[in-house]
């Protein structure tokens, strides 16, 4: 029997996951945004307490390694690295816009016609962190940082449906209106989507090397300049 804590704080919601051979028991979320370094840890403890196990009942430590916010990854890979190293398991590291993707699928019935996913996450003005899915979570594009017009994905979109969502996505949809671009509300990144891949990941090994793994943050930080102060 494997317990697993999954961690995503790569958006404005803080979210842990406790499972049990992939399977959500415990669902602890925080959505008051910019909070993560406060109320991570806390999360992590009742949900444990929830579910009347020790930390040391866990197998291994998942964590959504981005891309996303750079302030919210780091909280969230130094929290599992931490963990890792205390209790001596292994880490495992899950794409941001693949578990997203999973969430999408999670919550969706009847769809039969081929299609695409396409998870975005905001970045700056028109510009998003996406990627491209076939409807069997295979990967037809990879993670870039894209910035939106009104013909972007245009050939997918000639192809056939594209569903769009995430916190990315609400920005794109005036300037894309083709009849294909299907945008979708109320999807979000959070631990439950990490569930079954880090079990399968597991179970196959792909560890993380705890030495050496950094989020991923896919662009530089870029901070803002303090205003000048007049006297």
């Amino acid at each position: 029997m494997s317990y697993m804590i999954c961690i995503e704080t790569a958006t404005e919601i803080c979210s842990v996951a406790l499972t049990q051979n992939g399977k959500v028991i415990v669902l602890n979320e925080n959505h008051e945004g910019n909070k993560h370094a406060a109320v991570l840890t806390q999360l992590i403890d009742d949900a444990v307490r929830e579910a009347r196990i020790s930390l040391k009942d866990l197998s291994a430590i998942a964590v959504s390694m981005g891309p996303g916010s750079y302030t919210g990854l780091r909280v969230g890979v130094s929290t599992a690295k931490g963990l890792c190293l205390a209790l001596r398991i292994p880490l495992i590291a899950i794409n941001t816009l693949e578990s997203l993707a999973n969430s999408f699928i999670d919550k969706q019935e009847n769809l039969i016609e081929p299609f695409y996913l396409i998870p975005m996450l905001d970045a700056r003005r028109m510009e998003v962190y996406c990627a491209i899915y076939n409807q069997q979570l295979e990967g037809i594009l990879p993670t870039e940082a894209k910035i939106i017009d009104a013909f972007s994905f245009q050939d997918l979109l000639n192809e056939r449906s594209c569903y769009l969502f995430g916190n990315g996505a609400t920005k794109c949809q005036v300037l894309m209106t083709h009849k294909n671009a299907k945008f979708v509300s109320g999807v979000e990144a959070t631990a439950e989507g990490l569930a079954q891949t880090a079990f399968q990941k597991w179970k196959d090994n792909k560890l993380e090397d705890l030495a050496y793994f950094e989020p991923y943050y896919l662009k530089d930080f870029v901070g803002t300049k303090p205003k000048s102060l007049t006297k």
